[in-house]
């Protein structure tokens, strides 16, 4: 790699990938794109990121990718930013990003004129095998979003429109219908499922309102009962029992194991304040749990993700594909062995679609740079 610094007459490319939670920067060798160094630092939306803060964190990762030696030698600069879009110039997140850009590559002494700027989403979908300029792209993490690309720019969009409004089959989807089903087994809507365990003991929730958290013949722990009693004035084997306490609920894969109606009331009410308390795509960070079910059999959640693979391929539908279009996707439900790939997979192939997965939008970038020389 110091040979490759050492030759002054090869120019060099920068490529940044700038999400929601860290921007990184990559060195690549102009002729072939061979990375050389690498940087990374905080997030790089270049919506909710102030200015400054933008610059700072672009300046932090390019510093780290770019030895001073070879600042005198980049030729282009390419980003592809959460937050912008390439496809208008007057577009907001484009001209913060291309401000903070430019402020971070002025303080590194990096003179490039040639610097380009695109949606993260736009680089990622440049980031597969050959570079494409024209197909789908498919983001399938935290959120949820689809963009038709044409001429390496975006011309559509389906989705992406946050959890209250949208994000369908995304990871804030998957995690919060893991809270709906552990609460509807809580409330006798729903079946059994081991997502109301899972659930609870990820949230930090009191074993003994678990299902099957407490011993055998321990009192329940509900609202109005005394010391873990079933409430004033009933006893638990007084004819009003029943009526207070409910039919017990069987606990899926625990053997005889009982849910009381008083800890099914105790587990909603401790659950709501927690989910309540938490910006609402935390709910993301459950979405493991449904895979991990799934895996094992458990009805509920196996339904749910066949859902949010029957949601994304809604979302990509309404992109109207033709036959044999490209489809590029990134994000953690869609990787390799990610709990949708094969879900999705197989209903595309029904549309005479394939499926390219790629990490992120850094080669993208560097690609997206080379080709402003």
């Amino acid at each position: 790699m110091n040979n490759d610094f050492n030759q002054k007459s090869r120019e060099l490319v920068v490529g940044l990938d700038a999400g929601g939670t860290r921007t990184r920067a990559v060195l690549a060798a102009a002729a072939d794109g061979r990375v050389l160094g690498e940087g990374a630092a905080g997030p790089g939306n270049a919506l909710t990121v102030p200015l400054p803060r933008l610059t700072d964190h672009l300046a932090e990762a390019l510093a780290r990718a770019v030895p001073e030696s070879a600042r005198g030698r980049v030729a282009a600069v390419a980003g592809g930013f959460a937050g912008a879009t390439g496809a208008a110039e007057d577009d907001p997140g484009r001209l913060n990003a291309l401000t903070a850009l430019t402020a971070a590559l002025r303080r590194l002494g990096i003179g490039t004129a040639s610097i380009g700027i695109s949606s993260d989403i736009e680089a990622a979908f440049a980031s597969a095998p050959g570079t494409p300029a024209d197909g789908l792209a498919l983001v399938a993490g935290t959120g949820a979003v689809a963009m038709r690309i044409t001429g390496r720019r975006c011309t559509a969009t389906v989705d992406g429109d946050g959890w209250l409004l949208g994000d369908d089959g995304s990871g804030f989807w998957i995690g919060r219908e893991a809270v709906r089903a552990a609460l509807r087994m809580a409330d006798g809507r729903g079946g059994q499922t081991t997502l109301a365990g899972a659930v609870g003991r990820t949230l930090g929730l009191p074993r003994e309102v678990l299902p099957g958290g407490r011993g055998p013949g321990a009192p329940p722990v509900g609202p109005g009962a005394s010391h873990g009693g079933p409430g004033p004035g009933v006893t638990h084997g007084s004819p009003g029992a029943d009526a207070v306490l409910g039919t017990p609920t069987p606990v899926p894969g625990a053997g005889s194991a009982t849910w009381a109606l008083a800890d099914r009331e105790a587990y909603r009410m401790h659950l709501l304040p927690v989910v309540m308390a938490e910006p609402p795509t935390r709910l993301a960070r459950l979405a493991p749990l449904v895979a991990e079910a799934a895996r094992e059999k458990d009805p509920v959640a196996a339904a749910i993700l066949d859902e949010a693979a029957g949601q994304l391929t809604d979302t990509v539908r309404a992109l109207v594909p033709q036959p044999g279009e490209r489809v590029v996707a990134t994000g953690g439900l869609l990787g390799p062995g990610g709990p949708l790939t094969a879900l999705l997979t197989t209903r595309l192939q029904a549309l005479g679609l394939s499926l390219d997965w790629v990490a992120d939008g850094c080669a993208g970038s560097v690609a997206l740079a080379r080709l402003l020389l």
